[in-house]
């Protein structure tokens, strides 16, 4: 373990006192701090801004307000509403964990120990701990992006911190700081200072409580650490996307395997090739009307470069409906998980139609 800044007392106290002063205390999953709401917000917040999760969440815990609400319901509906928060396995988790609690725990989430929570879908170590500290108040220590940049800056912690050797010092550190009271609020000052002052790119040091201690504040190296990940060369991969329509609004999807890209969300149809597409309109199209294909765009993930062409096709009926398929009404649209670009796109397309739906509209002169 790096040596530490302070004790642990002083620096619980420099903590808490900066806390109550300035740090947030109206955020939604604060008031009820329950299990449940404290568990969906640690999802959502993970590679998520709070700002961007907000929403999400109030639209989530409306339709869900319970877990036992969030176990019965379909897939589908729960993607929905995760539809532009991307990193969807996080929410096939919560939804699959939901259903494991129902099933094993009489569904309350099993929060008398870290290793109950771990062992159910999504949920790590870090998010256990803010879990229980935060819901129950028992001393649970917790390591997200915003403690481990905090305490790498703090301590001058050379290393990427996904590296183990790296991750068990700041592990260390997590645990002999953390206090044996105001767990939640501790738990929540250490996001919030790592959220609000000591960000990314550059922290703001001249009111930061630990300015006086932290290291790389006196190597004058503050954006140095935490040092970033090896960088690989990031790949870039090439789709054709079919738009399979109607002519009278409707789009055909798919839903994509559970797992994998996009896993569990309904997409329009993927080709490597045009002769794969084309292949696939003489299976199944009834006098396909190709048209000009729209331009190109890019949807960046984490690891590589997706530069989508989407193909529309005009096809009033197909010969033989494909298992895993429907038809997508863009004027009434269902409730559906939508990967990112094809929510895009059938937006687009549903503007697109909007003049041809007025002038058709009854009585229209």
């Amino acid at each position: 373990m790096p040596e530490p800044v302070l004790e642990p007392a002083r620096f619980q106290r420099r903590l808490l006192d900066w806390y109550d002063r300035h740090g947030r205390h109206d955020l939604p999953w604060q008031a009820p701090r329950t299990p449940y709401r404290v568990w969906v917000s640690e999802i959502m917040l993970q590679q998520t801004q709070v700002a961007t999760v907000i929403g999400y969440f109030e639209r989530f815990m409306q339709r869900f307000p319970t877990l036992g609400d969030l176990a019965a319901a379909e897939q589908d509906e729960v993607l929905h509403l995760w539809t532009g928060l991307g990193y969807y396995a996080r929410a096939r988790n919560l939804h699959k964990a939901a259903r494991a609690v129902v099933e094993d725990y009489g569904g309350e989430l099993p929060t008398s120990s870290v290793d109950e929570l771990t062992a159910l879908p999504g949920i790590g170590r870090s998010t256990a701990g803010a879990i229980i500290a935060q819901s129950t108040g028992a001393r649970a220590v917790m390591l997200d992006g915003n403690v481990k940049r905090t305490l790498t800056r703090l301590h001058a912690v050379e290393g990427w911190p996904g590296r183990p050797k790296v991750e068990r010092g700041l592990w260390a550190l997590a645990e002999h700081y953390t206090p044996e009271a105001r767990l939640a609020d501790y738990t929540q000052a250490m996001m919030d200072l790592g959220a609000t002052l000591c960000k990314r790119g550059t922290p703001d040091c001249a009111i930061c409580p630990f300015s006086d201690v932290c290291v790389a504040h006196a190597r004058g190296e503050e954006r140095r650490y935490p040092e970033s990940r090896p960088k690989k060369a990031v790949p870039t991969r090439q789709t054709l996307m079919l738009m399979l329509h109607d002519g009278r609004g409707r789009v055909w999807l798919e839903q994509r395997p559970p797992a994998g890209l996009w896993g569990g969300l309904w997409c329009l149809p993927q080709f490597d090739t045009h002769d794969q597409l084309h292949d696939w309109l003489a299976t199944h199209a009834k006098a396909p009307e190709r048209e000009p294909s729209r331009p190109t765009f890019t949807h960046v993930f984490s690891h590589f470069r997706l530069e989508i062409t989407p193909q529309p096709v005009r096809c009033d009926e197909l010969d033989a409906v494909r298992e895993g398929g429907r038809w997508y009404d863009v004027n009434n649209p269902p409730a559906l998980g939508l990967a990112a670009p094809v929510k895009r796109l059938l937006t687009e397309f549903a503007v697109e139609l909007a003049p041809f739906r007025l002038d058709n509209a009854p009585g229209h002169a």
